[in-house]
């Protein structure tokens, strides 16, 4: 490894003996390092065997991995304002997740609320992809904020971006026959065209039609973000329609997203073992958390991570497509993250030996050997303990043993202040 790198002298924090992974070329995945984190939060030196300093703060990783603060590209997190959103605490940096990107739980006649209320307070990154429906989802499924032409204001929903661009970088549409009934695709034609205006991505929901899913993926540019790709829904899933599967990879290839979106009805084991088989990997790793999935089948980042590393993708690509993915996606820097002078936002987490089965929206059980869990966040110079919520209801313990036999004694929070 290179030379230890650093930025400035000022530090107050030291993190040694991680194993960075998901970083990007120039840092080798589990080459143990130290991290030495200035008095500004941002990263001061890195390299191995970084010298302390007396009073200095560290804690001993014991070898776990470092990635990138770990990002949900697919969250509802407007608490008390729509009758499924989940507060942030419960699936923020707690589940070491730093970056929660909240997928249309807001619109322009709510926007104000979410922001005062939910981003701005929160030590997490909170960011939005406005919903194109001027309510919402205020009662989710039971009040469609897609009823009609009335349910859509494009000046005030372009003016609402126009005010908020620090935190909104999208615009979401739920393209399902179960919310837009016979209007079929013109919501999301709609908001295809208050994206481009706005010059930011479109999030599109697929499931149920109509509209019919290639009537969504035609009108879908580079950088647009279809969630729920690996559904399992009758009529438009890339399992059962060979041409669809071919469509959605000739997306992936221009630059369009695939979005996992786990949520309650929206992931499919034998879609997604058959995609990854055929070498059709989705570009994020997203929740789509909420209040009927939060108890299962999705808990939090950290089992859906470890389903996708169950089904056949690589530890590196898991990490990477639920971190510097997501950033890429909500035009947040992501290259670089553990250079002299970036933001310290990391995630530290262990992959463990485990006997886990856990459902997929079908109800279909996955049996788990090994599964991700979070340790620690870091934001700045503020360390933060993490864990899965599985764990915390009451489902089965981490194993004590991490994967390939190396044992699990550290539990890496200690902080040494010599």
């Amino acid at each position: 490894m290179a030379p230890a790198r650093s930025a400035s002298p000022a530090a107050s924090l030291l993190l040694r003996n991680a194993r960075p992974i998901a970083f990007g070329p120039g840092l080798p995945d589990g080459q143990r390092i130290d991290v030495l984190i200035g008095a500004d939060g941002r990263v001061a030196a890195v390299g191995p065997g970084l010298p302390g300093a007396p009073g200095l703060p560290a804690v001993d990783l014991g070898g776990s991995w470092l990635s990138p603060g770990w990002a949900d590209l697919h969250t509802h997190v407007y608490w008390g304002a729509t009758d499924i959103s989940v507060r942030v605490r419960e699936v923020g940096a707690a589940t070491g997740v730093l970056t929660l990107v909240d997928a249309g739980s807001a619109g322009e006649a709510n926007f104000a609320g979410f922001r005062e209320y939910v981003a701005e307070p929160a030590r997490e990154r909170v960011l939005s992809f406005l919903n194109i429906g001027s309510i919402g989802l205020v009662a989710c499924n039971r009040v469609s904020e897609l009823i009609d032409a009335r349910s859509i204001d494009i000046d005030r929903t372009l003016a609402c971006i126009e005010a908020n661009r620090d935190i909104i970088r999208g615009v979401k549409v739920r393209a399902s026959g179960v919310i837009v009934g016979a209007w079929g695709v013109a919501p999301a034609r709609i908001a295809s065209k208050v994206a481009k205006l706005a010059g930011l991505p479109l999030m599109v929901h697929v499931g149920e039609a109509p509209p019919l899913v290639e009537e969504v993926f035609e009108l879908l540019r580079p950088g647009d973000i279809v969630t729920h790709c690996f559904h399992g829904k009758r009529g438009g899933n890339i399992l059962e329609d060979p041409d669809l599967f071919d469509m959605a990879r000739e997306l992936q290839a221009r630059g369009v997203v695939l979005d996992i979106g786990h949520g309650v009805a929206s992931f499919s084991y034998e879609v997604g073992a058959d995609a990854i088989r055929r070498g059709l990997l989705p570009t994020t790793i997203s929740t789509d958390l909420h209040q009927h999935n939060l108890h299962g089948p999705v808990w939090d980042l950290s089992l859906v991570m470890s389903k996708l590393l169950a089904l056949g993708m690589p530890l590196d690509a898991v990490v990477t497509g639920a971190t510097r993915n997501v950033l890429r996606a909500v035009g947040e820097p992501h290259e670089a993250l553990l250079e002299p002078g970036a933001p310290a936002r990391f995630t530290v987490f262990d992959l463990v030996d485990a006997e886990l089965s856990l459902p997929d929206s079908m109800r279909r059980d996955l049996r788990l050997s090994q599964r991700l869990v979070p340790r620690l966040a870091i934001l700045g110079d503020t360390v933060i303990e993490a864990a899965s919520n599985h764990r915390r209801a009451g489902g089965e313990p981490d194993s004590h043993r991490r994967a390939g036999g190396e044992p699990d004694n550290h539990r890496p929070a200690g902080v040494d202040h010599g």
